[in-house]
């Protein structure tokens, strides 16, 4: 660790210590998950009705798209075509953001997409984690997500297009859905981080990241997760970190958000290693995530794995390196793993992440799945 690292930790320390002092002065509010939920988390791993689960499966992102009500995010989906050709109890990552929750030609709020969608899995006993909202803005306005949103903007009063803020989105959302049986786990943010933006655009380049982002992101866990966990407390909540080594999330930080009382599952993001079952570095490497996920007793999941094909790599080239990826990382301690991503409308003339109705990864996910079909 280099002095700046240990500078930064310090820093990192005491703004933790008076955020944590902060939070101490609310009302108390459990912050493990009461027992009812089918799906829990312990040191061991994830379970399903009592019995052990190591769930494969999806992100789908675009399965609360209807065009006839919402804007949409990307292809419109068969949802029965979809949850139908899963294996049993799979689990499917999708975006539940509020702007799948407007209509768009009343503006109002109109639950029918997001509905169907759980309505779906329900019908055909699959699992679900719906990602409340996105960190980068995407299908909701394109608006980054900074390190003040973090401080305060997640509580403040909604901009138009949207109805609500954050809070009241959550709000709504998990007291809609708490009690479907198909869901696993809710995720406040995808991939979220707390850099500061230095331009409207909060462009990736011009993007700072102060001592306290850890701090202000582990009081975002803390307080939005107390927050849903007064409005259900059954079910996970799952901390959906990119891991490799993000602003808020870097080094020894991400064993300080794993901390949280109010996370139950962590997670890790897998791109650019293809083949490769334990990626990245010492630091902000996929075995140091185990590791640190491990020390805490929660499980990692790893929620995405993208690999390309298409114009630049065999469908079913890809589908042998990522059974060989998901092998190495189930042996290595990993919950589950979560493919990116499930398209309708894959085009294999380009070189994109996209796993159509025909890919062969449809037979990896049933491959490595455990317990295995029939058991």
């Amino acid at each position: 660790m280099t002095r700046t690292h240990v500078l930064r930790s310090l820093v990192v320390g005491a703004a933790a210590i008076l955020l944590t002092g902060v939070l101490s002065t609310a009302a108390p509010v459990s912050a493990a998950p009461d027992p009812g939920s089918r799906v829990a988390a312990d040191s061991a791993g994830l379970s399903l009705d009592g019995e052990p689960w190591w769930p494969t499966g999806f992100n789908a992102y675009q399965l609360a798209t209807d065009w006839s009500v919402n804007a949409g995010c990307g292809a419109m989906v068969d949802l029965d075509s979809f949850f139908s050709a899963l294996p049993a109890h799979s689990l499917t990552r999708f975006n539940a953001f509020q702007a799948l929750a407007i209509n768009r030609f009343t503006g109002q709020l109109d639950f029918g997409p997001m509905d169907a969608v759980f309505a779906a899995a329900e019908a055909h006993d699959q699992l679900l984690i719906p990602v409340l909202a996105p960190q980068d803005g995407a299908c909701e306005g394109d608006v980054f997500k900074g390190r003040q949103w973090y401080v305060d903007g997640w509580t403040a009063p909604p901009t138009a297009p949207a109805l609500l803020s954050f809070e009241q989105w959550m709000n709504t959302a998990v007291d809609r859905w708490k009690d479907s049986p198909v869901l696993a786990a809710w995720e406040l943010i995808g991939e979220p981080e707390t850099s500061t933006c230095t331009d409207a655009a909060c462009s990736w380049w011009t993007r700072s990241c102060t001592p306290d982002a850890a701090a202000v992101l582990r009081n975002f866990f803390d307080s939005a997760g107390a927050g849903l966990r007064a409005h259900d407390s059954q079910t996970l909540i799952t901390a959906g970190l990119t891991g490799g080594g993000q602003c808020g999330s870097q080094g020894d930080e991400y064993g300080y958000l794993a901390e949280s009382p109010f996370v139950d599952v962590l997670q890790y993001h897998d791109y650019g290693a293809d083949g490769v079952p334990l990626p990245g570095d010492q630091w902000n490497g996929l075995a140091r995530r185990i590791a640190q996920s491990s020390d805490v007793g929660k499980p990692l999941l790893v929620a995405e794995i993208g690999e390309n094909a298409g114009s630049c790599k065999d469908i079913g080239e890809r589908a042998t390196s990522i059974e060989t990826k998901i092998t190495g990382q189930r042996s290595a301690g990993t919950a589950g793993a979560l493919l990116w991503a499930f398209v309708p409308d894959p085009r294999p003339q380009e070189c994109t992440f996209d796993i159509g109705p025909e890919d062969p990864l449809w037979q990896v996910i049933t491959a490595v799945r455990w317990p295995a079909l029939g058991s």
